[in-house]
């Protein structure tokens, strides 16, 4: 055990406070206990509640992250650190808070003021200036950068997080031998004649498949190589491990095809195609039970099978549509599922771009003060999650009245007082009172992902419809087609420019189905909060009349419209699910497997966990 103990010193304050002391980091890699004596201090004081951009109604809150200084000052952002734990404060009492969190070796807790100020440098010479008279009259003529802090800190009441005191204790090990050594030797004693014995086991596991006995051959030459040069039999137990782990058959995930080879050409096409194209039929074999059960594991888990999926396999029964439902109806009532919901909606929504065009910090500051971006992705992603564990209709993508929202997210849709500042950073369900905002296109992520940061695009989003909820992305411009010009004599609006631009022929097809989509979205700035005037104060028109003739005046009426082509919403998002889980782009084969799909849900009004069984037991998710 490693003991460690430190005082943080009130001196230094910042976004990130880091042991000072304790740059050098842990000793080793290992979960580590950090105590830390702390409190949060002036959530009530004598300033403006808005002065701080923050909603000191909620309790402060202090988080912990891992900090390396050789990756940079401990006091700033570092480029990879994930958020290893987070609590509430008491006001102005100290108390222990206690986490348990890894640590790799060098690495060192900082800690973090997740609801606190966007700039605490800044409020320094804010709060001397507008406060002034607050200040004792031998202070107020401070001016330097340096004085203002040293006095604010010591009279001023800036909401902050106090740091006393961090014990660190570790590494702590509750287990020996460890977990994962006891699941490498069977929870056995390690013994020279059972050096086989472990490594099949192991690559059976690292192949995701039965370990074929030449294959073991090679990890065992490695083993004897190994002792013939003197290292001991444990040692060389090892490195034929290390070998399993840079062999092919686990870097990269081989699908096999079963011994029962080609399928009928009637499980292909239904039977009234049986005759087309030889290719066809010799591009569809089955999978085998264990390249099944990967594919069906790193479809809802995005990791390797565990023991009773590979159990399943062993013996055949996965290939079973009853066993094959049990085990995708297990998989998604398990947390790993939540691999599934993170990486679909990354891939359908595009929501792993969120962030990469960031908004403007001057313009929305409390997208970076509120800590907006994380938030939004979690609303994506608990939404989704709930409608698999209802097993709810996937049209409710397009005209839920609810959704999933921290007390910060809610105040962006004007729903504050639906979230309690007590429980202010849990995501609770709210519920919508208008229909403008409910489904996607009213959540932030979305209409962030589709704004470039600084301003909206009836075009982008527009096109991101298209896309992503009807399945019909237009074709890519002409070359010859000149970019969108602001300044097209007589444009007054941006609905203008467009319709100056949609004079050109050549533009004319495509924009007439991408404009009248983006208008609808025009009410939601960068960000995705309502408005009804642009930042100059022309108001916005949300209407728009698509190709078919049918008209609409706002997102309202628009998600109505789309409800209506609940169908091809369905069939879009089919056909994302099933390229998702193979692993490749949908074909012109694939549409007979797609069609039946949508026929056995569609009586059920397209439910989500019915539609994701029914993509499982699919021919193209079955078949190589």
């Amino acid at each position: 055990m490693a003991l460690y103990e430190t005082t943080l010193s009130d001196k230094h304050e910042g976004a990130y406070g880091p042991l000072l002391n304790f740059t050098q980091g842990v000793p080793t890699d290992g979960v580590y206990e950090i105590r830390v004596r702390a409190e949060a201090k002036f959530r009530q004081n004598p300033y403006d509640p808005n002065f701080f951009g923050t909603d000191l109604a909620m309790p402060l809150r202090m988080g912990i992250v891992a900090g390396n200084a050789a990756a940079g000052p401990l006091h700033l952002p570092q480029p990879i650190e994930p958020q290893l734990g987070e609590t509430r404060l008491k006001d102005d009492e100290p108390e222990w808070y206690t986490f348990r969190v890894w640590l790799d070796r060098g690495f060192a807790p900082r800690f973090t003021f997740p609801n606190g100020m966007l700039s605490v440098r800044n409020a320094y010479a804010r709060v001397m200036r507008t406060y002034n008279r607050l200040f004792p009259p031998e202070v107020r003529r401070s001016s330097g950068i340096v004085e203002n802090r040293i006095n604010v800190l010591k009279y001023g009441q800036i909401p902050q997080v106090r740091i006393h005191e961090v014990v660190i204790r570790g590494p702590l090990i509750e287990l020996w031998p460890p977990a994962g050594q006891q699941a490498i030797l069977g929870g056995q004693p390690f013994a020279r004649e059972r050096t086989r014995e472990i490594l099949q086991a192991f690559a059976e596991r690292a192949y995701r498949r039965p370990a074929r006995s030449d294959e073991v051959d090679r990890l065992m030459r490695v083993v004897e190589k190994r002792r013939a040069e003197g290292q001991s039999d444990f040692a060389a137990m090892k490195d034929g491990l290390k070998a399993a782990l840079c062999s092919p058959a686990f870097l990269y995930l081989v699908e096999p095809e079963s011994s029962a080879g080609i399928l009928p050409a009637g499980a292909i096409t239904g039977g009234q195609d049986a005759g087309r194209m030889p290719a066809l039929l010799s591009a569809t074999r089955n999978l085998s039970p264990h390249a099944l059960a990967s594919r069906l594991s790193y479809f809802l888990w995005s990791t390797m099978p565990d023991a009773e999926l590979r159990r399943a396999a062993d013996t055949g029964e996965l290939r079973k549509p009853d066993t094959l439902v049990v085990q995708v109806r297990r998989m998604l009532a398990s947390p790993r599922s939540d691999e599934f919901v993170e990486g679909f909606v990354n891939s359908w929504l595009n929501l792993r771009s969120l962030g990469d065009m960031a908004p403007d910090r001057g313009t929305f500051s409390r997208y970076y003060a509120q800590n907006l971006q994380p938030a939004m992705k979690r609303e994506t992603q608990l939404f989704t999650r709930d409608l698999i564990e209802r097993n709810d209709s996937v049209v409710r993508f397009l005209d839920a009245n609810y959704t999933f929202a921290n007390r910060p997210l809610a105040r962006l849709y004007g729903l504050e007082s639906a979230v309690p500042p007590a429980s202010g950073h849990e995501f609770q369900r709210i519920t919508f009172a208008t229909p403008q905002r409910g489904g996607l296109l009213g959540q932030a992520s979305i209409l962030t992902v589709s704004a470039n940061g600084i301003e909206t695009s009836p075009v982008i989003r527009g096109v991101w419809v298209l896309e992503n909820i009807l399945g019909t992305p237009p074709a890519p411009p002409p070359d010859n087609v000149p970019p969108i010009d602001p300044d097209i004599r007589g444009a007054k609006s941006m609905r203008d420019i467009l319709a100056k631009h949609r004079e050109n022929p050549s533009c004319y097809d495509c924009h007439r189905k991408i404009d009248p989509l983006g208008f609808a979205l025009e009410n939601f700035d960068p960000i995705g909060a309502w408005r009804t005037k642009y930042e100059k104060g022309a108001p916005i028109d949300g209407s728009g009349e698509l190709p078919s003739g049918q008209h609409f005046n706002d997102v309202a009426e628009l998600k109505r419209v789309l409800v209506e082509r609940k169908d091809q919403f369905a069939r879009m998002l089919t056909e994302r699910l099933l390229s998702y889980a193979c692993g490749r782009r949908m074909e012109p084969m694939d549409r007979p497997a797609i069609e039946r799909i949508l026929a056995a849900t569609k009586q059920e009004g397209y439910r989500f966990r019915d539609l994701l069984e029914q993509v499982v037991a699919s021919q193209p998710f079955r078949t190589k």
